[in-house]
């Protein structure tokens, strides 16, 4: 453990962000899993209502700053594929 204040300070607060990061993470992830999870059950109507959601929490990740923004239009232009593949 650090001995100096400022030091001190600043483990708490990469503890936060640490956590805070890793709830959104979770978050994204799992509305990616249920978009997924509504396009394997042939579901569209389903698939099309969480989209929005998932690319918002995806759009969001890169804003927070923990997902990089080609990582993220990957992850959107799968998903947009995947929904529009049901048609």
């Amino acid at each position: 453990m650090a001995n100096i204040k400022s030091q001190m300070k600043r483990i708490k607060t990469n503890e936060k962000a640490r956590s805070r990061n890793i709830s959104y993470k979770s978050a994204m992830r799992t509305a990616i899993k249920k978009v997924e999870a509504a396009c394997k059950a042939n579901n569209v109507e389903e698939a099309k209502r969480l989209l929005p959601l998932a690319v918002s929490k995806i759009d969001a990740s890169v804003t927070k700053g923990f997902q990089h923004k080609k990582t993220a239009a990957r992850q959107k232009s799968r998903l947009q594929l995947l929904v529009n593949g049901l048609n």
